[in-house]
């Protein structure tokens, strides 16, 4: 196992940066999800740690050695493709024993080698079959076979759920995760889908547009988001985001927006008066997740116009317009709303964010 570094790493296509100065940690059998939405540079990144592009600047540092001229055979990093990169004529067997053959193993060594990652993924089973031959999730254990059995330091793993229909994602998700357990390797794993991320990392690193927004516990991003952006990317239904205005001072503070007035707990927010202080002339956003919000009679507090009531069948979401601005509210399955009606909302005020209007999080100051 090993640790992970990239220090200011950069990278351009021309005059596109789509990498720009990221410095990122993954730590020594870590599980670390590089996420974010299509285009933000996440796979150019790991793409760079396994030396398949060269960083246009920065460094990259495999278990305490920079490796930025070091050929993607010698970084001991294992790469899980997307598309599972399978050869179509070969047998499991040889597409997992391909990277050993190609290393010159001797043929008793390799084959003790490829039967062990097939019993790891429960694969011996289908070893004389073709990739044409096996259902989604078994090329995908194929292709995780064939990056066993190497032996990395490093696990590389580019969006490899992607092709997967959701009750397969759902199982081979735990798949991986008890393989992870199991082995211990050090592991950045690459999605879009924030369910993918906050169920299998230990950490996520959340990018846009090339920059790095926020590292942390799956847990902290989802309750103390650095900014708007990660409050909304995170999240679904996503965090409500509602434009207010502070005033007061001490302690004693409240917001003010299309959907009345509320008090402000500074202590249970975690925000300093200093700086709440500083950003009070600012327009403010308010922002609460779904489940903070609860409905009530119409009163002091905010208030609105049913506009939607979705039912799931577990739970309901309740969608209420304040002025401008809709809120969802998650409420019990049998809770009831009607469209059209006035109701009021409690607001769990000890879990919401102020963001001030550059997008930062007031309590992350």
């Amino acid at each position: 196992m090993a640790e992970v570094i990239v220090r200011q790493l950069t990278k351009s296509f021309g005059d596109n940066t789509v990498v720009k100065s990221v410095s990122l940690k993954a730590d020594d059998g870590e599980f670390l999800v590089l996420l974010g939405p299509s285009g933000c540079g996440k796979s150019t990144i790991l793409r760079l740690v396994a030396g398949l592009e060269e960083p246009t600047s920065g460094e990259i540092v495999i278990d305490g050695k920079i490796v930025n001229f070091v050929s993607p055979m010698k970084r001991n990093a294992a790469f899980v493709f997307q598309n599972y990169a399978l050869y179509p004529h070969m047998t499991v067997f040889k597409n997992i024993a391909f990277p050993l053959a190609t290393a010159r193993m001797a043929k008793a060594e390799m084959n003790v080698a490829v039967q062990e990652a097939a019993r790891i993924l429960e694969l011996s089973h289908l070893l004389d079959r073709l990739p044409s031959q096996l259902s989604g999730g078994q090329r995908q254990r194929v292709a995780l076979a064939r990056a066993i059995v190497r032996k990395p330091a490093v696990f590389l793993m580019d969006e490899p759920l992607s092709n997967l229909d959701a009750q397969l994602r759902q199982q081979t998700r735990l798949e991986l995760m008890d393989l992870h357990q199991r082995l211990g390797i050090t592991t950045i794993y690459v999605t879009h889908d924030q369910v993918e991320a906050m169920t299998m990392g230990d950490r996520i690193a959340i990018l846009r547009d090339g920059e790095l927004q926020q590292v942390a516990s799956p847990l902290e991003t989802y309750e103390q988001p650095a900014n708007t952006f990660v409050a909304r990317f995170m999240g679904a239904p996503p965090m409500n985001l509602v434009p207010v205005t502070v005033e007061g001072s001490g302690l004693s503070w409240k917001a003010s927006g299309a959907g009345g007035l509320i008090d402000l707990d500074l202590n249970a927010m975690g925000i300093a008066q200093s700086i709440i202080s500083v950003h009070a002339s600012e327009t403010l956003k308010l922002g609460v997740r779904p489940e903070h919000l609860s409905l009530a009679a119409v009163g002091r507090g905010l208030s609105g116009k049913v506009r939607f009531v979705e039912r799931t069948g577990s739970e309901t979401f309740v969608t209420v317009q304040m002025g401008d601005e809709n809120v969802v509210v998650r409420c019990s399955a049998h809770e009831s709303a009607s469209v059209g009606e006035q109701v009021g909302l409690n607001v769990r005020i000890a879990q919401a964010q102020l963001f001030r209007a550059d997008g930062r999080n007031l309590r992350t100051n």
